[in-house]
């Protein structure tokens, strides 16, 4: 059934300050909601404020040149005065990093807008829809509902949130209705090809270099069913790259035959280590991933664990292989 957006609507037609946020590391689907939902709510004549409690990856800088989305720091003193926060593209406190105290402190409205199945208690009005492909069909949606205009750079950046989440339209979430939602953006002035060559053919030398490190170092474990690799903390200065080029790499895990779940381990700046998990069908590694403080969807997933490298690694394939087993007749 589709998300019933009067409430949405109704909030923005009494309020007139809007405070936007997504998860920390954002990827294509949360910045081309987040920065979509802006170019809306700015229409309808609505001051707005972006920020997120990471650096934003230089890939995404053709999606917002003005840099209207700014890396949000602690206290957040310059954002108390906004009347409504919206979250996009998640609803848990883990994926706010810093943000997180000034939301729980907070008073007026809160709005989770998101498709994952992972859901804490915010203190928001939720419109999450765990059928959607993307966060950027539901800002489309919202867009509709408010009647607002959705013009060509509008357009581009849903068809970012649209495709990076559906892996360029070759992921199971993939359906007719997405074609047709990707139809009615290019309609609308989106690009595709110049999307898809600013988003994959403009790599820096440092990814290029991380890349080969990461694929040098892809073991496939337990009979062939896991595939596993990691970047580590001194890989960034040794190849020239940043920890924002190690986006997508974990895609190369479940690229291998007869791999069941890609697990890609990354070590954090400052401390602990981030875990994707990827899954070709058996697996729920949603599942997985809230055993270890995170979640996602069910065959793409994601944990930040607060252990060292080696016994995250350790832990981490103890519950995979365990869960493979499981599912094996």
């Amino acid at each position: 059934m589709p998300l019933d957006w009067s409430p949405f609507v109704a909030l923005v037609e009494r309020h007139q300050r809007f405070l936007l946020t997504a998860h920390i590391r954002p990827d294509g689907d949360a910045l081309g909601s987040l920065l979509a939902l802006a170019d809306g709510l700015e229409a309808k004549g609505k001051t707005v404020q972006a920020a997120i409690a990471s650096s934003i990856p230089p890939r995404y800088d053709f999606l917002d040149p003005e840099k209207r989305v700014v890396p949000f720091r602690a206290p957040g003193d310059e954002y108390r005065h906004a009347e409504v926060v919206v979250v996009l593209d998640t609803g848990t406190w883990n994926q706010l990093g810093d943000f997180g105290a000034l939301l729980k402190a907070h008073a007026g409205p809160r709005v989770v807008i998101d498709h994952h199945l992972t859901q804490d208690d915010l203190g928001a009005t939720r419109f999450v829809d765990t059928k959607a492909e993307a966060c950027g069909r539901l800002a489309y949606d919202a867009l509709t509902a408010l009647g607002a205009p959705i013009g060509p750079k509008t357009a581009e950046r849903l068809l970012v949130a649209l495709g990076m989440d559906t892996g360029w339209f070759r992921h199971q979430n993939t359906s007719p209705a997405t074609f047709d939602l990707a139809s009615r953006l290019v309609a609308a002035g989106a690009v595709p090809t110049r999307i898809y060559e600013l988003l994959f053919e403009q790599n820096s030398l440092g990814r290029v270099r991380l890349t080969g490190l990461v694929l040098s170092r892809m073991e496939v474990l337990h009979a062939g069913r896991i595939a596993i690799t990691e970047v580590r903390r001194g890989d960034y200065e040794a190849t020239g790259a940043t920890p924002q080029d190690s986006e997508d790499l974990v895609n190369y895990t479940r690229s291998i035959a007869g791999v069941e779940v890609g697990l890609f381990l990354l070590e954090q700046p400052r401390g602990g280590v981030k875990v994707s998990f990827r899954s070709r069908d058996a697996v729920d590694v949603s599942r997985l991933a809230e055993r270890f403080g995170g979640g996602g969807h069910r065959l793409a997933s994601g944990a930040i664990v607060d252990a060292p490298l080696a016994d995250v690694r350790a832990r981490v394939l103890a519950a995979v292989q365990a869960a493979i087993d499981a599912s094996l007749p």
